[in-house]
């Protein structure tokens, strides 16, 4: 699903959504403060942004090792049906497994790829058995995170920019 893109953002909207992805847990003070706002315009944008769509949900992003699931594993699933039924029965599939945290339907050799968090090789093994069991696929390649390199927000190109 395509959805396009806000184009009736200006500098001042950018700038709060780079301070919101980088913290979301800025007061809408701080925030106001740091994109030269009051508070009441500042809140107007955000909530339109929020109602818009623009942004979705504000999050808090957690320590996998600390919760004890640090074993990330990036599974990429093949299947033989491209139907509307069978995509629909797998999303409902997925969205019964904590474990996977993102889904994608992708272009190429693949058909989705799955980032699925564990708290070791045996619960994913689990987690894989399950998968396997509830609907066909041809393949499903698993690999395993030995290192995470990068964590951010989104890049924000600044209004004007190419």
């Amino acid at each position: 699903m395509t959805s396009e893109p806000e184009s009736n953002l200006d500098r001042t909207d950018r700038a709060i959504l780079a301070l919101l992805a980088e913290d979301a847990s800025l007061s809408l003070a701080e925030i106001a403060a740091k994109v030269g706002l009051t508070q009441t315009p500042c809140w107007k944008r955000i909530r339109r942004m929020e109602q818009s769509g623009v942004i979705k949900r504000r999050v808090a992003i957690l320590d996998q090792a600390k919760l004890g699931v640090p074993v990330s594993a990036f599974v990429s699933v093949e299947t033989t049906d491209h139907s509307a039924q069978w995509l629909a029965k797998f999303g409902e599939i997925l969205h019964g497994f904590p474990e996977v945290v993102d889904a994608w339907r992708m272009s190429g050799d693949i058909d989705y790829l799955l980032h699925v968090v564990v708290s070791d090789i045996s619960s994913y093994d689990i987690f894989y058995r399950k998968l396997i069991a509830a609907l066909p696929l041809r393949n499903v390649t698993t690999r395993f995170a030995m290192e995470r390199l990068k964590d951010g927000p989104l890049p924000l190109k600044p209004l004007g920019s190419a």
